[in-house]
């Protein structure tokens, strides 16, 4: 196999600001499916809570 002039070597592709995972940022909207369970979790027990409070 002949190696194509045009085409970027893998390490060029790695190092490319585009090919980069960016870094966690304070304000990032993301997050895992994990953390989403466990709020949903919380929010379950506190509104559980409330409502045999009301009781």
């Amino acid at each position: 196999m002949t190696e194509n002039q045009n085409e970027p070597t893998k390490t060029e592709v790695q190092t490319t600001k585009l090919n980069k995972i960016p870094a966690l940022k304070k304000n990032d909207t993301e997050f895992s499916a994990e953390v989403a369970a466990e709020a949903f979790e919380q929010n379950q027990s506190a509104s559980e809570a409330h409502e045999n409070n009301e009781q």
